[in-house]
């Protein structure tokens, strides 16, 4: 499989490549330190893989993402790396794959590799599977009586039902905890919300787009709700999910 670095600084270049050593797989077919080299060298060779830094001295590795949404063409498994959280959140929204911290550790890169690997092994491009369709529509949670916040549909990963409180709970990636719905919001009030979002147990409603597959009945998503591992499918929900996967 063919890789493509591109960062500013050419030490922490050639520090991925001697850790990219030790996966026999991955050729460093090139790598760049500006945003217009880099760009270059993406559509000339074509990655499958691409290894890409935020911080450029003449763009942002989002606006590479950006540029590369317009060329479906080119398949690459996009790996945002960066030194800032910040910019974690922005990437997935324009469909990188993952995302790695700076300095980068083994474990984690470790981690990035086996997600490529089974990337390849089942087909997937950057656009489907892990993302449908953005929508722009956004949702209202009441964090109090006169407060509240406002959540983009696309960046909710889940709803998971609270017994003890009585609602559901949306679990998205603008927010560190569970954010409650109101009472009277219905099961069927959230499944009509947008056709992303699938019932698989009588506790969880999940957003498609974010599922990565579902192992001993557990379903597993992409980054960054890679650590939810709590979500079960009930056997009376199993063939409706199967069934919508099928027809994404």
């Amino acid at each position: 499989m063919n890789a493509i670095i591109i960062d500013d600084d050419p030490v922490a270049i050639d520090s991925l490549r001697k850790k990219l050593a030790s996966y026999p797989e991955i050729s460093i077919i090139a790598t760049a330190t500006n945003g217009v080299e880099g760009l270059e060298a993406i559509i000339q060779q074509k990655p499958d893989i691409l290894f890409l830094d935020i911080m450029l001295p003449d763009t942002s590795g989002i606006k590479i993402l950006n540029s590369l949404n317009e060329m479906p063409e080119i398949p690459s498994y996009v790996v945002i790396y960066t030194a800032h959280n910040d910019y974690i959140l922005p990437a997935f929204r324009n469909h990188a794959c993952d995302c790695l911290l700076k300095p980068i550790d083994d474990s984690d890169l470790k981690i990035v590799m086996d997600r490529f690997r089974d990337y390849i092994e089942k087909g997937h491009t950057r656009f489907s599977g892990k993302r449908g369709k953005s929508s722009s529509d956004k949702l209202i949670f009441y964090t109090n009586t006169e407060d509240f916040r406002i959540v983009p549909i696309q960046d909710i990963c889940n709803f998971k039902y609270s017994p003890e409180h009585r609602c559901w709970h949306a679990i998205a990636a603008s927010s560190n905890k569970p954010m409650p719905l109101k009472r009277n919001v219905s099961k069927d009030a959230i499944l009509d919300i947008d056709e992303c979002f699938v019932q698989v147990s009588k506790r969880h409603i999940i957003n498609i787009n974010y599922l990565m597959e579902v192992k001993e009945g557990i379903c597993r998503f992409y980054p960054p709700f890679d650590k939810i591992d709590d979500v079960k499918v009930g056997r009376m929900f199993r063939r409706k999910l199967i069934n919508h996967c099928c027809n994404l």
